[in-house]
């Protein structure tokens, strides 16, 4: 093959989603060939046990270890340099998600922030779902775990393509990377196109407003808009999944905002820790509280008549139920932790 990617356009259907939930043939985006080496390279991840030692020795130990890891970087430039990978019309690139970003987001998933996964279950195991969920933490390092937690933890190993507001795409190989990772444009005609096609897409509603809060309204939800999300849910007929994420509130407490420096960076805020900006680059290393991340029961929306998409008070009912739900599980699971770095 030639070195340059197949693109594999999205074909939305006009059906929506089975109502009953069974086992899936495969991952909607990634190829066999993705799956397969994902799961050579994480034998966790497809229920088998790591490679243990062939003699019980820790140096035959770290010597496979050593071994593998090279035979997989050796396939994964391979496998680049001959173009045997593929990437959607949104620039979703699963062998590089795979094999870059998520090794890289793992050990803060489970060693710096120990984040517990509950409810993964009420991600469907095939179809469309929208996933909506509390926005926080200065840096949006929120939205990253909760696409670990579903790559990872569901049986169907899905991915969670996100929807991020357009200065993400701005910043310079900050927006390649994201959309190479499977995030696209917090928008309505794109969030309606991964919903349609069977995608697992997920919104954060507060937006900068719940990232930028100050620490003393932390775990106090800000406005959801005008329910776009909810829209977009109606029209595709695809499951609202609420989702719950405890521990990012502290990872930056922000004390302060430097308003003025802010506006001549074009930034949305320029914030004040503890830590930063008064010890320079190691104020930016996040401190390392244990993270909660639950996804609730899921909120049906293809019951619904065809217009209701289109009638604000119907979107401001469902927008406010998802709202609530957020914010009492938020409660409950603040209430059953015992130390913001401990659990």
């Amino acid at each position: 093959m030639s070195g340059v990617a197949k693109v594999i356009p999205l074909r939305p259907s006009t059906a929506r989603p089975p109502k009953v939930r069974h086992s899936p043939p495969g991952d909607a985006v990634t190829t066999s060939a993705d799956r397969e080496d994902s799961e050579r390279r994480h034998p966790s991840a497809a229920g088998r046990a790591p490679t243990q030692p062939r003699d019980g020795s820790s140096v035959d130990g770290v010597r496979s270890v050593i071994v593998d890891h090279i035979a997989s970087t050796a396939e994964f430039f391979r496998r680049r340099v001959g173009g045997d990978y593929t990437v959607d019309e949104f620039g979703f690139d699963p062998h590089f998600a795979d094999n870059v970003v998520m090794p890289i987001l793992r050990p803060l998933f489970n060693s710096w922030f120990r984040v517990e996964v509950g409810g993964i279950e009420n991600i469907p195991l095939t179809g469309g779902a929208l996933v909506v969920a509390n926005h926080a933490g200065v840096i949006p390092i929120d939205g990253l775990m909760a696409s670990v937690a579903v790559r990872d933890h569901h049986p169907a190993h899905r991915p969670l393509r996100m929807l991020a507001a357009d200065m993400v795409f701005e910043l310079p190989v900050v927006g390649g990377l994201a959309r190479k990772a499977g995030h696209t444009l917090a928008c309505n005609p794109d969030a309606e196109r991964l919903l349609a096609s069977g995608e697992v897409a997920a919104v954060f509603p507060e937006g900068f407003k719940g990232v930028g809060k100050p620490f003393s309204e932390r775990y106090k939800l800000q406005r959801f808009g005008r329910g776009g999300f909810v829209s977009a849910a109606m029209r595709t007929g695809v499951p609202i999944i609420p989702c719950s994420i405890v521990g990012s509130e502290e990872i930056y407490p922000k004390i302060g905002d430097l308003t003025t420096l802010a506006r001549m960076m074009g930034l949305p805020y320029f914030p004040i820790t503890p830590l930063f900006p008064h010890f320079g680059p190691l104020g930016l290393v996040p401190l390392p509280s244990k993270w909660h991340i639950e996804f609730g029961t899921p909120i049906v929306t293809d019951t619904y008549e065809g217009t209701a998409a289109e009638d604000p008070m119907v979107l401001f009912e469902v927008t406010d139920h998802v709202r609530e739900t957020i914010q009492q599980t938020l409660y409950r699971l603040l209430a059953r932790r015992r130390n913001v770095f401990l659990g």
